[in-house]
């Protein structure tokens, strides 16, 4: 079942998580129904890609009004690629909110069980990935392009987590839009990297198409990289939907040769009054 349903055109939500748990909200925007002009039309969310801060910040807004969680309780980070993943408390609240210099530096996750926090993080081909362990009340969020992916930050998350006494088998995934293994063409540099981080994995997530060429599934490796860090296949969830195929929904950094906006994943827990 297709986990992300659109709300309008400027967003989707995981809506069965929002279901099931009262007060989160998660999802991810489109590049549909913002004030951004040029490569970047029109609901961009980046900072660091050359448009208009102020375009930026409209579109920020304009998301904060559609969800309800307002700028100032958001967390964002300078995406590296790497596997740094940081815990946020509240005393957090607002850093690369609505503007790139002072987000979180060399920063690709997030996590807390504090309410009143978006996590927060760009994209535009990588892999979104979403974790939630509901009885514990936390929730997390992680940026996986290739380099991200096979360093394993989705273990990494997994990790930090155990170190919370949070169980793989407490915890769940949503995998989000993406650029999908028929747009992903990479070469044997990065099928290097893949083979060595799926030693004893039988399931290759790759097809040789030519010499040198292969179509990579980078979702897919995602999800048998937590498989391997004991997340129950059960526990995890995939859209089918394209970052690359789906031209007027979403930016593309391969299908756009690098000149295009970003679309911006969040998740947050809701304050409740008291």
């Amino acid at each position: 079942m297709e986990p992300f349903a659109y709300e309008n055109q400027s967003y989707l939500s995981i809506k069965n998580w929002m279901k099931q748990y009262p007060g989160l909200t998660a999802g991810i925007t489109t590049k549909n129904g913002g004030s951004s002009t040029g490569p970047f039309e029109s609901f961009n969310m980046g900072f660091h890609v050359g448009d208009e801060k102020e375009a930026v910040c409209h579109n920020r807004n304009k998301l904060a009004e559609l969800i309800q969680f307002p700028v100032k309780h958001w967390v964002g980070a300078e995406q590296t690629h790497g596997t740094l993943i940081r815990k946020v408390t509240s005393v957090d609240r607002g850093f690369g909110s609505d503007s790139y210099e002072d987000s979180f530096r060399g920063t690709d996750g997030f996590y807390t069980n504090k309410e009143g926090i978006l996590l927060t993080l760009c994209y535009a081909d990588c892999v979104p990935l979403f974790f939630i362990s509901p009885e514990h009340r936390m929730i997390g969020a992680a940026h996986a392009g290739w380099k991200g992916t096979v360093n394993e930050i989705a273990g990494k998350m997994i990790e930090k987590w155990g170190e919370e006494g949070i169980t793989p088998n407490q915890i769940f995934v949503t995998i989000g839009p993406s650029i999908c293994k028929k747009c992903y063409i990479v070469n044997d540099y990065v099928i290097n990297f893949v083979e060595n981080t799926l030693v004893d994995v039988e399931e290759k997530p790759y097809n040789l198409i030519n010499e040198g060429q292969y179509t990579l599934d980078l979702p897919k490796l995602n999800k048998i990289i937590l498989l391997k860090a004991g997340v129950p296949a059960e526990n995890i969830q995939m859209t089918k939907l394209c970052s690359s195929c789906d031209q007027f929904e979403f930016f593309s950094h391969r299908r756009d040769q690098g000149k295009t906006g970003r679309m911006l994943s969040y998740i947050g827990w809701k304050e409740t009054s008291e």
